[in-house]
């Protein structure tokens, strides 16, 4: 039989998504998963409004998850300092599947990720991704040429696709059609793929299809 298969979206402006990082690759090898990472680039003023529009509840609550996320980067011994302001992560999105493309994605993956909570990245900065790609061992010239030619439109189906699937934040985490938000999450995901017949039971339908 194939191995289980778990779709993952994340966005590395998300300190969430980092954290859980750790735990989703250790399905490879805990349970033969195959995961497949792909970009949901959130658009931050659109979940979450303008500055000026934000409440003094709103910024108690931004607060509060990021001394939690922080908490899970500690258990790790990750380093979190907090974004020095809205980012658009479109080129560090794009740069991902560029990544996947070129067989070189985990070093990326993981760079983008530690630079940027780290203080060391712009990831809206094309010549700082352009630099982390040739790092890996990518082609600057080649990674300007997908920028400028099928990337945005790449970047938006995927996006698209994923909120027709009901996505909305990162990570997200899909097995046979079941969606799963959060790192908190990620304890009901291994109790899918290790009892996958619980999956009729919690959809309470019997026509849902993999991802």
């Amino acid at each position: 039989m194939p191995n289980p298969r778990v779709r993952i979206y994340t966005d590395y402006k998300s300190p969430y998504a980092f954290v859980a990082n750790k735990r989703l690759f250790e399905l490879e090898e805990t349970h033969g998963v195959e995961l497949e990472w792909l970009p949901y680039t959130l658009r931050v003023a659109e979940f979450m409004g303008t500055v000026e529009e934000r409440t003094p509840h709103f910024w108690r609550k931004v607060r509060y998850a990021y001394m939690d996320a922080r908490r899970y980067a500690n258990a790790q011994g990750l380093v979190m300092k907090g974004p020095r302001r809205i980012y658009d992560a479109f080129y560090s999105s794009v740069g991902m599947l560029f990544a996947q493309q070129h067989s070189f994605f985990r070093p990326y993956h993981d760079a983008v990720f530690r630079r940027f909570w780290s203080h060391e990245l712009e990831i809206d900065d094309l010549a700082a991704i352009t630099v982390v790609i040739t790092s890996c061992g990518g082609s600057a010239s080649e990674f300007k040429a997908y920028i400028h030619g099928p990337a945005r439109a790449e970047h938006d189906r995927i996006i698209d696709e994923a909120e027709a699937l009901g996505v909305f934040g990162v990570p997200t985490m899909v097995f046979n059609g079941e969606l799963f938000w959060g790192g908190d999450r990620i304890d009901m995901l291994i109790e899918r793929i290790e009892k996958p017949e619980t999956i009729e039971a919690a959809l309470g339908s019997r026509h849902r299809k993999p991802v």
